[in-house]
């Protein structure tokens, strides 16, 4: 074979190895993928929709996306990112005062509300409560839980969104009967009393609960319950009370970190993806409760229809409920609480 033909061949492997290493940088480089700071229970929900996501995303864009999870309180999260021990490029938190904290430290931009539909709310959902079989305490309703021989289970308002809106629905469920707030008070002080363990996050609670055995009552997110009733197989019910409280998860990119990676086009898809009709859908499935009605709708056997009071029923908004609950000297610091974790 001559020399000349051999430095053609030579020219086109090259040429061939130049494309190849040029198609796994722009379709498949998994060197930096997308963080996703999300709280407790949304760990099954994110498995389902990054997949989705990064499936629509190369499809649509010619290019591939990596996501990865991070997963705790939602308050816990949010401190993590604000220190930057957490480089998450998005995050999706139980709170919008979770992500306030990280407008404080200069993080996220303050108008972050008016990024996505719906004051950048993909969904909603509450506290409900699961009971042991057959609900042999007859647990119905908020005054039930501080009934005798009682013991509830709910993570720690400090660093668990579930924990927080726990302690909000408590009270609002007062004064939604008419009550006060020095009666809303000394309901939710005697409430903590009936709370032998408080854990760290929702899942931690749901671990404790589920897997210990601890408690005959367990307050939790709506769709964590109905994942715990599911995998218990009949050994654990869901009780709806009557009245609860409108929990607004809420999603955001982290803008210095966006930045910083390079990322801010796919980071914004990602949270863009979260309002389309595919990942609405995906919510529902998975006991969230979309914003899309119509979704919504198809879901009720599900989701029913249930009474939920939002956060402005007894607070301003979720910064004024942040401070005024669980700030330094609010109303959780001086309650007392009988357990921790």
């Amino acid at each position: 074979m001559s020399t000349k033909w051999l430095n053609t061949i030579a020219l086109a492997l090259v040429v061939v190895a130049v494309a190849l290493v040029g198609f796994k940088n722009t379709k498949h480089d998994k060197s930096r993928p997308l963080l996703n700071a999300s709280y407790d229970p949304t760990r099954e929900l994110y498995n389902e929709i990054n997949a989705k996501f990064i499936a629509k995303y190369e499809e649509e864009t010619g290019s591939w996306v990596g996501v990865e999870q991070s997963h705790g309180g939602s308050s816990r999260q949010a401190r993590a990112v604000a220190d930057g021990a957490l480089a998450a490029d998005v995050v999706t938190l139980a709170l919008p005062s979770d992500i306030e904290i990280l407008v404080k430290r200069g993080l996220v931009a303050s108008d972050w509300q008016k990024r996505f539909p719906n004051d950048s709310e993909p969904y909603f959902s509450t506290i409900v409560f699961v009971v042991r079989k057959a609900n042999p305490k007859h647990i119905k309703d908020w005054p039930d839980l501080i009934g005798p021989d009682i013991a509830v289970i709910t993570p720690n308002p400090k660093t668990s969104g579930n924990g927080k809106l726990s302690l909000l629905a408590a009270w609002g469920s007062v004064i939604q009967r008419g009550g006060s707030e020095s009666q809303a008070l000394d309901f939710v002080r005697k409430l903590y009393l009936h709370v032998p363990v408080l854990g760290q996050g929702a899942r931690d609670s749901t671990t404790t609960f589920t897997l210990e055995g601890i408690g005959d009552v367990h307050l939790t997110w709506e769709n964590e319950a109905l994942r715990e009733a599911k995998e218990a197989k009949g050994d654990l019910e869901i009780v709806y009370p009557p009245v609860s409280i409108r929990a607004e998860p809420s999603v955001t990119w982290v803008d210095a970190n966006v930045a910083l990676h390079k990322s801010s086009p796919a980071a914004k898809a990602y949270l863009d993806y979260l309002f389309t009709d595919q990942a609405q859908e995906i919510l529902a499935q998975h006991g969230y409760r979309p914003i899309n009605t119509k979704i919504l709708l198809k879901h009720q056997d599900v989701l029913p229809n249930i009474n939920l009071f939002p956060v402005t029923f007894i607070a301003k908004d979720w910064n004024d409920a942040q401070a005024k609950f669980f700030g330094e000297n609010g109303f959780f610091d001086n309650i007392g609480q009988s357990g921790t974790k």
